[in-house]
């Protein structure tokens, strides 16, 4: 019996969401608003949403696909999904996917999908960008571990459409030994310490090293936005060229004439 009313509190649920959506009482609300409508914790606990409002309005009205790890909503069921709310309705021609270890297929309404596995599962992430196209925006509100946000990034990152954004959330877990973080800040194994490397690699063309060979992150991170607790990182072309030998005319001589 329990199973059946579980059932009919889902479809009862979905009524009501998509009866809402009919009416679209949300649209051309701004994002902390949202927030406090749909009660998530980007605003309140966190300080996301201003900084999440001046990074994503010029994308607000396109259609594209937001990914976010992580659907929250873990101490009881039929919890979570409220930010997969909250970017539905500021981004209203987009379609909202979140994946989660846990089953949450009770948030699935019109543009909302939900999927049920692993934040570093590789071929989840393609089987999503098969049916929906790459994401413009993704965001890792996962399992916060430096682990599972440096793999994730690795997998998702080259699959993120050119000028989309990439956000990782509660990287303060870098600093905490318990989320497989470190008390050294120089770490190299956490996940600000890949930040710290992504902002190195945004100056990859002005290492002297002629034998180095850009990554693919040195190559399409051009812009890495850090605020308290929170990374948003921008994807696109960088290579600008660079004035380097100008500049390092006696190094190179000295160079050369050491090599001789």
């Amino acid at each position: 019996m329990s199973g059946r009313r579980d059932l009919v509190r889902r479809v009862a649920g979905r009524v009501r969401r998509e009866m809402r959506d009919r009416r679209q009482p949300y649209r051309g609300m701004g994002l902390t608003a949202l927030a406090q409508e749909f009660g998530s914790d980007k605003w309140g606990v966190h300080r996301y949403t201003p900084h999440y409002q001046r990074h994503f309005a010029p994308l607000r009205d396109r259609e594209m696909l937001v990914l976010e790890l992580g659907i929250g909503g873990y101490a009881r069921e039929q919890q979570g999904g409220a930010s997969l709310r909250m970017w539905k309705w500021f981004f209203p021609r987009a379609q909202v996917v979140g994946v989660d270890i846990q089953d949450k297929s009770f948030v699935d309404e019109p543009r909302v999908h939900s999927f049920k596995g692993s934040q570093t599962d590789r071929g989840l992430m393609r089987r999503i960008v098969k049916r929906f196209g790459p994401p413009t925006i993704v965001i890792d509100d996962g399992s916060h571990r430096p682990p599972h946000v440096i793999k994730s990034f690795g997998i998702l990152f080259p699959m993120l459409a050119d000028g989309g954004l990439y956000a990782i959330e509660d990287i303060q877990t870098s600093y905490w030994p318990d989320w497989k973080g470190s008390l050294d800040p120089d770490d190299p194994t956490t996940s600000m310490a890949m930040v710290k490397r992504l902002l190195d690699g945004l100056n990859h063309e002005e290492f002297l090293d002629d034998a180095y060979e850009p990554s693919y992150t040195d190559l399409h991170v051009v812009a890495v936005h850090c605020y308290h607790n929170l990374v948003i990182i921008e994807k696109g072309d960088n290579r600008e060229g660079s004035n380097k030998r100008r500049a390092n005319r006696k190094w190179y001589a000295e160079r050369a004439r050491g090599s001789d």
